[in-house]
C-alpha cells in the first residue's frame, strides 16, 4: 500500500527517473526516438528540483513503504486559455510495473482535492492519443473535450484533452470507496 504525500525536494530524483523510465515504457513509437534516448535523469532532476522549490505544493508522490517514491504528479491552473477550465493535471506517471494497482487513481485524488483547495473546480488532462492510459482518465469520467497536435521535438503529435466538469463527484467516490471524507490533500 503506498501512501500519497506532498512532494520534497529530495524526491527529485526519483520523481526524474519515474519520468524517464514511464516514457521509454509508454512512448516509443508515438514520439520520435530522439526524444526518449536523449532523456537524461541529471536534466531531469535539475528540472524537477526547480518546480520543487517554487511550487512544491503541486506535486505529489504515492511513496511504497518498502520500494520508495512509486508515482508521481503535479497540477495547476490550465496553460490553455482556448479551453474553459481553470485547473489542469500537468503529469501523472507511476512505474511501469506497478501500473493498475490504484496508485494512479490515488495519486489522481489527490491531485483533485489540491486543485480543489486552490479554487479550482474543473480541470483537464492532455494524454497522447495513442498511449493506453486515456482510457484510465475515461474510466475517472473524463469526457474528451479537444484534439490537437502537440510539437514534440518539432514532430507534430496527436493530443486528446479530457475534461471534468465537477471533479468533486470523482472526490465523492473516491473517498467513499476508500472510506474516508473528501477535504484538504491527504496528509503528508
Amino acid at each position: 500500500m503506498s501512501v500519497v504525500r506532498q512532494a520534497r525536494l529530495e524526491d527529485a530524483q526519483a520523481i526524474a527517473k519515474i519520468e524517464i523510465d514511464t516514457w521509454r515504457a509508454t512512448y516509443p513509437g508515438m514520439l520520435p526516438d530522439r526524444v526518449l534516448l536523449n532523456m537524461s535523469e541529471r536534466r531531469q532532476t535539475s528540472s524537477w528540483a526547480s518546480f520543487l522549490r517554487h511550487r512544491p505544493e503541486d506535486v505529489w508522490v504515492a511513496q511504497h513503504p518498502h520500494i520508495g517514491v512509486v508515482g508521481f504528479g503535479n497540477c495547476g491552473a490550465q496553460r490553455d486559455g482556448t479551453v474553459d477550465y481553470s485547473g489542469e493535471i500537468y503529469t501523472l506517471y507511476v512505474l511501469p510495473d506497478l501500473q493498475g494497482l490504484g496508485v494512479g487513481r490515488t495519486l489522481m485524488g489527490a491531485l483533485f482535492q489540491r486543485l480543489e483547495a486552490s479554487g479550482h473546480r474543473s480541470a483537464l488532462v492532455w494524454v497522447v492519443r495513442g498511449n493506453p492510459a486515456r482510457y484510465f482518465y475515461e474510466r475517472l469520467g473524463g469526457k474528451q473535450v479537444m484534439h490537437r497536435p502537440i510539437p514534440v521535438a518539432g514532430q507534430p503529435v496527436e493530443a486528446i484533452a479530457y475534461g471534468w466538469r465537477n471533479f468533486g463527484a470523482v472526490l465523492g467516490r473516491h473517498a467513499r470507496s476508500r472510506g474516508e471524507s473528501t477535504g484538504e490533500p491527504p496528509a503528508q
